[in-house]
């Protein structure tokens, strides 16, 4: 499976984000994601929210996210790189202009967690009309209805959540999250990703069984904050 990274940009500060983004690349990372900075991230848990919390003090905007995709991009051609974050911050940089400057800067695509499906035609529209990609969550409490819906939008591939819960490094990876994977496996051709509570090698190598990409993005804070304290 591909491995996707998410990291909080401006987290411990801009230029680290960058470094380490690098570094996870030239590792071989197949995919970043960038996540930008928000005061109440409510799909995340503890990490990304204290991480958010320190990129936010140091006065991190949607607009330096963007900036910092163009040295990746820069550095890195062929590497897809995600933004995700929530709606407000998009919404007040303005539809058109964040779809044309995502475009400009590199960027592939974007993940919104509080926005559903039902409510975001605007987005994704604006984003396909320049050659970008709206992705799409499902959880294991998604019924068929939503998968299917779900399915119909995607351009790319569906970001699979393994728990009915907040990001977080967890201890043993959910059976509901390979179930879900197998589920919407059998109802499209499409890549299927599964993320949250991703912790470990063995995590990794259970999630590759079945899901073509696995996206770790706690666990990847927790070893920034580690090496931080060490």
């Amino acid at each position: 499976a591909a491995l996707s990274l998410y990291i909080t940009a401006g987290y411990p500060d801009l230029d680290a984000t960058t470094v380490i983004i690098k570094s996870a690349i030239d590792a071989g990372a197949d995919i970043i994601e960038l996540g930008v900075p928000y005061s109440d991230p409510l799909a995340d848990g503890t990490t990304i929210q204290n991480a958010s919390t320190a990129a936010l003090s140091n006065g991190v905007t949607l607009q330096d996210c963007i900036d910092v995709s163009v040295s990746l991009r820069a550095y890195a051609p062929d590497t897809p790189i995600i933004l995700m974050g929530y709606y407000n911050p998009f919404l007040q940089y303005g539809i058109e202009d964040l779809a044309k400057s995502c475009k400009s800067s590199g960027v592939d695509g974007l993940i919104v967690p509080d926005l559903p499906p039902e409510e975001s035609s605007e987005l994704e529209n604006t984003l396909n009309a320049h050659g970008l990609d709206l992705i799409y969550l499902l959880a294991p409490t998604s019924d068929s209805d939503r998968i299917a819906q779900v399915i119909k939008h995607t351009k790319s591939f569906i970001y699979c959540v393994s728990v009915a819960g907040v990001t977080g490094a967890r201890s043993r990876l959910d059976a509901q999250g390979i179930e879900l994977v197998q589920k919407v496996k059998q109802e499209t051709e499409m890549p299927v990703a599964l993320g949250f509570g991703i912790s470990t090698p063995v995590h990794v190598r259970e999630a590759s069984v079945v899901a073509d990409a696995v996206i770790i993005g706690s666990a990847f804070v927790d070893k920034i904050n580690n090496n931080l304290e060490g």
